[in-house]
């Protein structure tokens, strides 16, 4: 199995070469958040309050980790479903944001939206948490720890393994893959 490296932040040039099916290690800072950190980054941004991280050529990983345990930088870290977040993501993706990590189908708007601003969709493995955790070097919250798990984490990655379900010319894997298997 072969994989392609990748450093944040990510460029267009970057994202423009991933085809769906890529298998991809990542390297460098992602930030996580869910649907209530994602609510209220709607409403900052429509209050014109600055977001508690730059957009443009980062990463989203939809995750709420579970507490760490002593010595450990994280806790258990899947990824969680993502169409939760389908309806805050376009908008996110017009203003820079330019990958997002979770499992599962996205809607139409969220693909459209991918090819429209060069980004991608990433597929993390479900109930391999406690692997991907350990791809986790450091952990950080910084915006609305009331969430808790769901709060916003500045998070370093290592290799972090994640295949390519939504590319920047509407691929989409769940998809193709049906295509494929079709008897």
């Amino acid at each position: 199995m072969e994989y392609m490296s990748l450093t944040t932040p990510l460029t267009k040039e970057m994202t423009k070469k991933l085809k769906i099916g890529d298998k991809v290690l990542i390297t460098g800072y992602i930030y996580t958040g869910r649907d209530l950190a994602h609510k209220r980054f709607i409403e900052d941004m429509e209050n014109n309050i600055d977001l508690p991280f730059n957009l443009e050529g980062n990463i989203i990983y939809y995750v709420g980790p579970t507490p760490e345990k002593e010595g450990e930088v994280i806790g258990s870290a899947g990824p969680t479903t993502s169409y939760r977040m389908d309806k805050y993501a376009p908008k996110l993706l017009d203003n820079g944001l330019i990958g997002m990590i979770g499992k599962g189908k996205r809607d139409k708007s969220v693909i459209d939206s991918c090819v429209k601003n060069s980004a991608v969709y990433f597929g993390a493995t479900g109930g391999a948490a406690a692997l991907i955790s350990k791809k986790i070097k450091s952990c950080e919250i910084i915006a609305y720890s009331d969430l808790g798990p769901e709060a916003v984490r500045k998070i370093y990655v290592e290799n972090f393994p994640v295949i390519v379900l939504n590319d920047t010319n509407g691929g989409d894997l769940y998809e193709e893959g049906k295509k494929n298997w079709q008897v």
